[in-house]
């Protein structure tokens, strides 16, 4: 895949700081990546993909027994990454460079996709969402965890105070409509860890149609039913 042209992130945090990212965020974003990737019950065998996984601040809380692929644009941020599953010896995981934009798997690829504080700082976060659904099967999770503006005054008006710091972390004022809506994704469950949480943490079911060519014809599911022993 050429990646010649593609921008890691729309901030510059995320490849000139990558040394820092771990020190700011991990007491901010483990915690609750933990505790939702827990709340998924990932089955065994379960192939799932986390798209922006920057140093792999989640890695920790995936299950030994599914399969992992981590992709991320940032060198530094995989490097930093590939050190902690070099370290912990988590052969479940696997990454690599790659443009959520423009993700290299076949349709339907996974049974999970996971897109944690990542939503907006790409360029096009309904192009992302739409390459989720992509390799995403029929009937696949997709996950979301993401600050989007506010319908709370309260936080709205925090929000705007601290613009000039949620832009430098290539933060956006995205509705969570703006993303969830336009992706045709059914939307499961939807909460926030607090009243005053910033985030808020969407479970999805990509509700796309299994293609003709790959369904099975109910006569074939009444005959395996009648058939002998």
């Amino acid at each position: 895949m050429a990646l010649a042209n593609a921008q890691p992130h729309e901030s510059r945090l995320y490849y000139e700081f990558s040394h820092l990212y771990d020190l700011l965020f991990r007491h901010v974003f483990y915690p609750r990546i933990a505790t939702v990737i827990r709340s998924l019950a990932v089955e065994p065998g379960a192939r799932v993909l986390e798209l922006g996984v920057g140093t792999g601040l989640s890695l920790a809380a995936y299950p030994r027994h599914c399969h992992v692929t981590g992709i991320d644009l940032a060198p530094d941020m995989l490097e930093r990454a590939q050190d902690k599953v070099n370290r912990n010896g988590w052969r479940h995981i696997t990454l690599e460079q790659g443009d959520a934009l423009n993700l290299r798997f076949a349709d339907d690829s996974f049974d999970y996709v996971m897109a944690f504080h990542v939503v907006s700082v790409v360029p096009d976060p309904c192009r992302m969402m739409a390459e989720a659904r992509r390799v995403c099967r029929p009937g696949g999770i997709v996950t979301i965890i993401n600050h989007f503006r506010s319908a709370n005054p309260t936080l709205a008006r925090l929000m705007h105070a601290i613009d000039p710091l949620t832009r430098w972390l290539g933060w956006t004022t995205l509705h969570l409509s703006d993303v969830v809506d336009r992706s045709a994704l059914h939307v499961e469950r939807q909460w926030k860890t607090g009243r005053r949480s910033l985030f808020t943490i969407v479970v999805a079911r990509n509700a796309k149609a299994v293609p003709a060519a790959r369904r099975v014809p109910r006569s074939v599911h009444a005959a395996a039913a009648l058939a002998p022993d």
